[in-house]
This record gives C-alpha cells, structure tokens and sequence, in this order.
C-alpha cells in the first residue's frame, strides 16, 4: 500500500515535481479538493496522511491529536507561523520550511518599492496631465545622501545589504540573532533598534515574525525616526502595527511606505485607508516570486519532505 502525502494548500500551476520524486519514493500526492479555509475537512483529509506541505494552514495540537500517522510537515516558504512547533515535537512530527529560496526575488521587490517611495512614482504618475513637469514632493533626497536601515540580516537582508552596498552612503542593520561577523560580511554596521530607527533616511524590514517582532515599529518607534525614513515591509505584515503606521503617515513621522505584507492575507479585509494613502504603496504578497523561485521553493519543500520522511534532518528542520 502506498503511503500518502497531502497538499493542503493549493494554488501554484503545477505539481509535476512534487508527484514525480514522491511517487518515485513509494508515495501517493492527493491534492486537497475543498474550499480553503474549511478548516474541519482538511483536518479530515490529513487523517491518513504520513506527509503534508502547507502554505498558511493552522497546524496545532488538536489537528495533530487527529493524524495519528503524521511523520512530517513542510511549509511552502520561509514564515512557520501557522505551526505550532512544541505540539509537533510532541507528536513525534518533524517539520522544516524552505529557507532562502527567494532572496533575489524578495530583495528586489523591496528595492523597487524603496525606490518607487523615494521618487514618489505612483503619485507622480497618477498627477502627470495636472503637473507636468512638477515634482510630486519637495521631499527627493538621492541614495547616496542616505542611510539604509535594515532590520533582519539573514538571507534576505544579507542580500538586499549586498545590492544596496553602493547605493547608499551608510548600512546599518539591527538583528540580535546574528553573529557580528556577517555585519561585517555583509557590509553593514551593527546598530541597537533605537539606532536603526533614529539613524536611517529608509528602512528595509527582512526579519522573520517571532514574538519579539510582533508590532516591532509601533508609535513609540516612529515617534522616534528623527529622519522620517521610508518603510518598506517585504517580510510579515504583524511586524508593523498598522494603526500607528497610519498616524505616522498623516502626522508626517516619516516619508512614505511600500507593503508587500499585512495584518491579514483576505483581500476583502485589506485596510481601505493604507491601500489608498497617497503615500504608500502597495502590492500583493509577491515579492516572493520570480520565474525561478517559485520552481525553487516547489523543489526544495517537496525534497525537504521526503528527507523527513527518511529520517534525515535537514538544514531547514524546524524542531530537530
């Protein structure tokens, strides 16, 4: 009898890869059919499961108390959020994300929205028939006259450091779970958050959500950015408290926003005043993507599983 692997969370345009390394292991892929937030059917199609890939599916002990045969989990993506580690480990259920598969992607993005805010491009474009030929904002500084402030200096931060090394006049970086080394690898000065916010003319935000990030820059922070940064969220919307991002915006505590992220992934729910705020800017959750990260991420999580599975840990094990 083959052993089955689900796949909760649907949407990429292919799994070709995915049923060909699992069915070459002795493994069936059944995508899940159902709507996506009926939370009670999937946990009933996981109930024989051995595999799951997940994208934002809650993993907690009450799901886990109902696959008893659960050996492992991958999430498409670097956020784990969604799982409850202490109840995996538990359960006796490894579980590992895809670490890095997006650097490039994600750091462009964030590069093009810090420079689309600098130039203040949407408004410019929107105003082109009224003012032609006048500038959108008298507030244009050139990146060589700034401070970059980037707050998480793993993969991705590392590399947005790396392209922006000579753009800017000064990197600094606040991550308190990295060693001083890779500041210096990285080109970049090791500052305290109270630094960061102080010191940068724009602020680009790579960390991963943990419970200290959770509302990282709230009022009290802003209140404190002397420059009045751009901001720039290309990593988890919860990081940002976006009520107080909003005041800051209309009391004029910093120059402009570029999103990628939110409070919440409904597009329904999207709150109305940041989408429209003529100084922010907005996309949807896809710094991510790129031709090849998406075949990346794919690969590696579909890998990443099946290692589990044997019993090898991985490089991205969460809970080894």
């Amino acid at each position: 009898m083959r052993r089955k692997i689900a796949i909760l969370d649907t949407g990429y345009e292919s799994y070709h890869y995915e049923h060909e390394i699992f069915s070459k292991n002795g493994y069936t892929l059944e995508l899940f059919p159902g709507e996506k937030n009926d939370y009670p059917a999937k946990v009933k199609f996981s109930s024989d499961a051995v595999g799951l890939l997940i994208r934002f599916t809650e993993i907690n002990k009450y799901f886990l108390d109902k696959c008893p045969g659960l050996k492992a989990i991958v999430r498409y993506g670097a956020g784990y959020e969604n799982i409850d580690l202490d109840a995996c480990t538990q359960h006796n259920v490894y579980c590992a994300n895809v670490r890095g598969y997006g650097n490039h992607a994600v750091s462009d993005h964030a590069l093009a929205m810090l420079l689309s805010c600098l130039r203040r491009l949407p408004a410019g474009c929107r105003h082109i028939r009224e003012k032609f030929g006048e500038a959108p904002n008298i507030c244009m500084p050139e990146l060589h006259q700034m401070t970059l402030g980037i707050i998480g200096l793993g993969r991705i931060g590392g590399t947005m450091a790396a392209k922006c090394r000579n753009l800017f006049r000064k990197i600094i970086a606040y991550d308190p779970f990295i060693e001083d080394e890779v500041f210096l690898q990285k080109g970049t000065e090791k500052v305290d958050l109270d630094t960061l916010v102080s010191e940068s003319d724009a602020i680009s935000i790579h960390c991963n959500l943990t419970p200290e990030a959770v509302n990282l820059l709230n009022l009290q922070a802003f209140k404190k950015m002397r420059k009045k940064p751009i901001i720039i969220n290309t990593a988890r919307g919860q990081v940002i408290d976006e009520t107080d991002l909003l005041h800051a915006l209309d009391y004029g505590l910093i120059h402009s926003a570029g999103l990628d992220v939110f409070h919440t992934e409904i597009p329904s729910e999207l709150p109305e005043m940041l989408l429209k705020h003529p100084s922010v800017l907005c996309s949807g959750h896809y710094a991510w993507y790129s031709e090849n990260s998406h075949i990346e991420l794919q690969k590696r999580a579909a890998n990443n599983l099946i290692s589990l599975l044997k019993g090898q840990l991985v490089e991205d094990c969460l809970n080894p």
